[in-house]
This record gives structure tokens, C-alpha cells and sequence, in this order.
């Protein structure tokens, strides 16, 4: 059976108006290599070259293309059209010839819609055909970079794991009409003489607008306290970068004179007190919220001390709102004479106290168009940030210990000369117990 998975998609190309209006980048769906025909015939099919589409509006829709050729010397009883899209495309009401399928997301594969549209009619050797009437997608509110992949085959793909949703087309059927044998058409792969496939990067013009919230912490020194810091896709689009490509990367640095004891599973550390986390995918859906939560243990009163939260420097052209891309985690030491942080802004605030436990999901995402929506994931991050943006991470917002050595922020741990102090203490106190218990004896 032929499978359609995902694949590295093409360079993104910078989303341009055009005159018909077309969709932008990103390319993935590729469809699996599957044997040659069991006849050993070969049938030779090869679909015509597709150029990608940029610069569409969301709302609009696009046609589908679907011209292809026969090429070997043996006439077809049957073929198999395929039309795979990312989330931020959909298909219309399909013909009755036709059933989509919505495949939920999985591993490093975004939720994408496929429609396959069987052709039960002879399709000559040396001849070329497309559609009498071309299918359409809509562009969705939350389209940027997208994909279209089309499929000719001589067999029914349909039905692969993850399919959530099996629906058959209510309009019309369509059928088959042969062009010139002119018309330009690719040439087949020996490979695969049985299925030939394109994929196109599609780019909307469109927006998404990545924000990050720090925090204002209080304790006093010793206290363990909970710091939540949070990355928001506010949207309205998705966004999907390349295969190992991060979508962006959230770093963050714990004000001086703390400790992290306890490390957000969606993070990994990269300085003494510096943490670079991400999303656990190469996709942030709209709408979605990650969670890093941490655990601090205060060492030390620093007057000015300031960590921070901010998105990597990378090439985001979609994101055209700078201003929250940074902020600061303030902290509180009672007895310190007031906030140890300098001003800026800060997002949520994050509880005092001891050792509460801390993780969980801390990513969620509300979606529209075809499939749903997904967020998190497992691993840890790498590599600095890029030109896509985040890189692949755990379950944002799990939790992890650390280890049993805490990770010390810029400032000093706790002085060892109160330690000693405090070791001397409690030996004086024991020697006095003994010498009360003698003299009562």
C-alpha cells in the first residue's frame, strides 16, 4: 500500500504576491516507495511538473492540479489520484469518485488531510489525461507554510494508521480527459513505474506573532520557590519549519543567586544558570501556550540581580511584533530590602514556599482546518537557534529533576562560612546535652 509520510520539504521560498494568487512554503508528504507492479509490465506513469504557489490570501481558495501521462506500453483498467495538504489547507466537497482522509499527527508529522479520487475508466498507453474538472483546496485563517503533494498510481492508498476521519465525496464524479500528447509531463521513475508524486510548497500571506512572559518570584534565601515561564503563538497562522530546522528557541537566564534544583523536561542547559527550550516539534500550531516550569532554591540576596526570558534571534519574517519577544523574571528576598530585579516587564507570576512538585502538560493549542492541533513532544533541545525557529524538545511544560546537584544561576551558592557557622553551632549544642546529663547522673 502506498503510504504518505512526510519528507524534507523544498527551501522556503519569501512569501510574494501574485498576480492569480497562489499559497506559500514549506514542503513535507512525501509518498513511500512501493514495488513495481507484480506483472512486471511496468506502467510507466509520470505526473506533469508543478512550480510551488505563493502568496495567497487566507480565505481564497486554489485549484488542484492533476495532469499525467501513461507512459508505458501496457493500457490501465484503473488510476488513483492523491492530494495531500497540511493543516493550514482544505479540501471543498469532493466528487463522489473521491474520499478524504484526516490523519492525526504523529512522530515528527503534523495532522494533514489526503483526498484520493479513483478513476475507473482505460487509460491508454502514450496518452496523457487530467481531470475534466479540477479539485479545489481553501486556504484557511491559519495558513503560511504549507504543502501540497499530488500522486497518480494504479492502486488506492487510503486508509494508512492515524486516520481519525474517513469521509466520501457527495458531488458529481468526475472522469478522466485526454490532452495532447503534447502537453508537457515529467518523466516516470523505473523506480516506481507504478505511482509518480510531486510535492509543493504552498505560502500564505499571512501572520504569527510569537510572544514570551517572564515572571516575579519572592522568597527568602533558602526558599525553594516555582518559576513558570510561558512561549504563546498568538497567531492567527501556524507555523511549520524544516525537518531539524527549530521553529524558534526560548532562552532563559535565572536571576544571580540562585539555583535551579528542578528542570523543565522541555529544556536544556546551555551556561550555568542559562536554559535554551523549545517545543518538542518542528510546528507550533495557533493558539498554542508552552509552560517551562523550573524550581529555584535562593542562595543569595543580589541587589539588581535580573534573569530574563527571550526567542532566539532567528529569521522570523511572519512575526512582525518585536516587542514581546523578551521580559524579565524579577525576584523578591524578604529582608533584602525590596526586589533584587531592575525594571522590565514580566508575564504571570511565579509562588514562593518549599518543594512543591511541579510538571505536567504545559502546552495546549486550539486549531481550526483539517486534523488537530498538536504540541509538545519529547527529547531535548538543540543546537542555537535557526532561521525557522524552535528547537525540537521535550513535553513543554514537564518537568524533570535535575539531578542532586543544583544548578547554580550567575550569582554565588550559599557561603560556606555559614555553613561552618552553623556546623560549629550544633556541635556546641550537642557537647552541652552530654555534660547537663553527667552532672544530673
Amino acid at each position: 500500500m502506498l503510504r504518505t509520510a512526510f519528507d524534507r520539504r523544498p527551501p522556503r521560498r519569501t512569501a510574494a504576491k501574485v498576480a492569480s494568487a497562489a499559497i506559500g512554503v514549506v514542503g513535507l508528504l512525501a509518498l513511500g516507495t512501493v514495488p513495481a507492479s507484480a506483472d512486471g509490465s511496468g506502467t510507466g506513469l509520470a505526473l506533469a511538473p508543478l512550480t510551488s504557489i505563493d502568496g495567497v490570501d487566507p480565505g481564497s481558495s486554489i485549484e488542484l492540479p492533476g495532469t499525467f501521462a501513461n507512459k508505458g506500453t501496457t493500457d490501465l483498467d484503473k488510476v488513483y489520484l492523491s492530494y495531500s495538504v497540511t493543516r493550514g489547507l482544505a479540501h471543498q466537497e469532493l466528487p463522489s469518485n473521491c474520499t478524504r482522509y484526516e490523519i492525526t499527527a504523529f512522530d515528527e508529522n503534523p495532522s494533514h488531510s489526503v483526498a484520493i479520487c479513483e478513476f475507473d475508466q482505460t487509460v491508454k498507453a502514450g496518452a496523457v489525461y487530467a481531470p475534466e474538472k479540477p479539485l479545489e483546496l481553501n486556504v484557511l485563517g491559519h495558513a503560511l507554510y504549507d504543502t501540497l503533494r499530488v500522486s497518480v498510481s494504479t492502486y488506492d492508498s487510503g486508509g494508512q494508521d492515524g486516520t481519525t476521519e474517513t469521509v466520501r465525496g457527495t458531488g458529481p464524479a468526475v472522469k478522466l480527459t485526454e490532452l495532447p500528447s503534447t502537453t508537457p509531463v515529467g518523466d516516470g521513475d523505473p523506480a516506481h513505474p507504478d505511482w509518480s508524486g510531486v510535492t509543493v510548497p504552498v505560502t500564505a500571506d499571512n501572520t504569527a506573532d510569537f510572544q514570551v512572559a517572564g515572571a516575579r518570584l519572592e522568597g527568602r534565601v533558602r526558599d525553594t520557590v516555582d518559576l513558570d515561564v510561558k512561549f504563546t503563538n498568538a497567531g492567527p497562522a501556524w507555523v511549520k519549519s524544516d525537518l531539524d530546522t527549530p521553529v524558534a528557541n526560548v532562552l532563559i537566564k535565572m536571576p544571580a543567586g540562585t539555583a535551579v534544583t528542578k528542570t523543565s523536561g522541555a529544556c536544556s542547559k546551555v551556561a550555568a544558570g542559562s536554559y535554551r527550550c523549545g517545543f518538542g516539534n518542528f510546528w507550533v500550531d495557533e493558539n498554542s501556550v508552552f509552560t517551562y516550569r523550573f524550581k529555584l532554591r535562593i542562595d543569595k540576596a543580589v541587589p539588581g540581580a535580573e534573569g530574563s526570558v527571550a526567542l532566539n534571534a532567528g529569521n522570523r519574517p511572519y512575526d512582525k511584533n518585536k516587542k514581546n519577544d523578551s521580559a524579565s523574571i524579577l525576584l523578591d528576598v524578604d529582608g533584602a530590602g525590596g526586589s533584587t530585579g531592575g525594571s522590565g516587564s514580566t508575564g504571570g507570576s511565579g509562588s514562593t514556599g518549599g518543594s512543591g512538585s511541579t510538571g505536567g502538560s504545559g502546552s495546549t493549542s486550539g486549531t481550526g482546518g483539517s486534523g488537530g492541533a498538536s504540541t509538545g513532544g519529547s527529547g531535548s533541545t538543540g543546537g542555537s537557534g535557526s532561521t525557522g525557529g524552535s528547537a525540537a524538545t521535550g513535553s513543554s511544560g514537564s518537568s524533570t529533576t535535575g539531578g542532586d546537584l543544583a544548578d547554580t544561576g550567575s550569582g554565588s551558592a550559599l557561603p560556606l562560612a555559614g555553613a561552618a557557622a552553623a556546623a560549629l553551632a550544633a556541635g556546641a549544642g550537642t557537647v552541652l546535652v552530654v555534660r547537663r546529663r553527667a552532672a544530673r547522673n
